[in-house]
């Protein structure tokens, strides 16, 4: 864990430019023992980022040593297949992230012989890398001279120069990519980036900011001004559609489920899923055979609630009792029989592993 930063003595903390104000507190007060810091590799600092997209450190840390125990190297990783891959992460969500992680390593073994780019805008070009990310990969693991722009460097920025608006918007993080290009150093840029990315998690953080410990409070118009709580600006307030639809729960008598993986585009694209359908007694036309095998046996499970960035989902899932496994779907590489509670390496979705525990414990 950070050590506790001491209060700052702001009669001098006005006198020295920004980042040399940033580098001295990060050298006391940051972060120095994230797993991804330790024998630190562009593969590695690659890996982070990229689970670290809206996701806190707590939850990336676990997830993050699987990986790299299961992938050592971006070689491992391209060579490894999809469904391995997404099932590695499964529980950390944003699952684009993962297929996007597992095209650009074949892209890097591909396209550049394992080596990553040392250039922000090469980087750029690979699955999943945008503005930031790129900058924190050349930056952090190759100290190359790139800013980044995350949530926490954004709201230290919009605080400090009080930038009004929402980040999101174009105008306001036009502006904030102006000032994090100015403030960036030419010299020690990873620490720089990491103490940035450090301060806006343990100290200027979203409520109760610390200003007090802030090694740049002594310059920030938000503080000045008494007006933290203002800064970043906040996003339109919308309500969120609801949407819902049925899993079918396709139940053997041995107790096993049917599973099929969905297209690779789209949401939970290339995820292993229950049949999903608007009307729970028109199946999708693939699975119709299965119905020929149903007993008429059906029970309303329990619904589900799931909610994703841009609407809210309920599940309604339909147990249905079938005799045997139909010839031709027992030889159809996207579906799979799996058993709640054994051993299931594939990728899935959230409300899908909840299912199966919970039909595990049902049995």
């Amino acid at each position: 864990m950070w050590r506790i930063a001491q209060p700052v003595n702001n009669s001098s903390s006005t006198t020295a430019p920004f980042a040399p104000r940033l580098l001295a507190w990060f050298e006391q007060h940051g972060r120095h023992d994230l797993p991804w810091q330790q024998d630190k590799t562009p593969y590695r600092v690659w890996l982070s980022e990229i689970m670290l997209q809206q996701t806190q450190v707590q939850t990336v840390i676990p997830y993050f040593l699987r990986f790299v125990a299961q992938y050592p190297t971006v070689e491992q990783l391209a060579a490894a297949s999809e469904d391995e891959v997404l099932h590695l992460w499964t529980g950390l969500g944003y699952y684009a992230r993962a297929r996007n992680l597992h095209r650009a390593a074949r892209c890097i073994v591909a396209d550049h012989g394992g080596v990553f780019p040392a250039d922000v805008e090469t980087l750029e070009q690979l699955p999943g890398i945008g503005r930031s990310t790129a900058g924190a990969i050349a930056s952090l693991a190759m100290d190359v001279r790139a800013a980044i722009l995350d949530g926490n460097v954004k709201r230290v920025l919009a605080r400090h120069d009080a930038v009004a608006g929402w980040p999101g918007s174009a105008k306001t993080l036009a502006e904030l990519w102006r000032l994090a290009e100015l403030y960036t150093p030419e010299q020690r840029v990873a620490d720089y980036n990491q103490g940035m990315m450090d301060l806006g998690a343990t100290l200027c953080t979203r409520q109760n900011p610390r200003c007090e410990h802030c090694p740049v409070s002594g310059t920030c118009l938000a503080r000045k001004r008494s007006e933290q709580h203002l800064f970043p600006g906040r996003k339109p307030p919308r309500t969120l559609p609801e949407r819902e639809t049925h899993f079918l729960v396709f139940r053997r008598p041995d107790g096993a489920v049917l599973l099929h993986k969905r297209p690779g585009a789209g949401i939970w694209g290339g995820l292993w899923c229950f049949p999903e359908a608007t009307d729970p007694e028109q199946p999708p036309a693939a699975l119709a055979q299965v119905f020929e095998s149903e007993t008429g046996q059906r029970t309303r499970l329990d619904p589900i609630q799931h909610s994703f960035s841009h609407y809210r989902l309920t599940i309604l899932p339909v147990m249905i009792s079938i005799e045997q496994t139909p010839e031709r779907i027992a030889e159809v590489d996207s579906v799979r029989w799996v058993t709640p509670g054994g051993e299931i390496p594939l990728g899935l979705p959230a409300p899908v592993a909840r299912l199966l525990a919970a039909l595990a414990q049902t049995r």
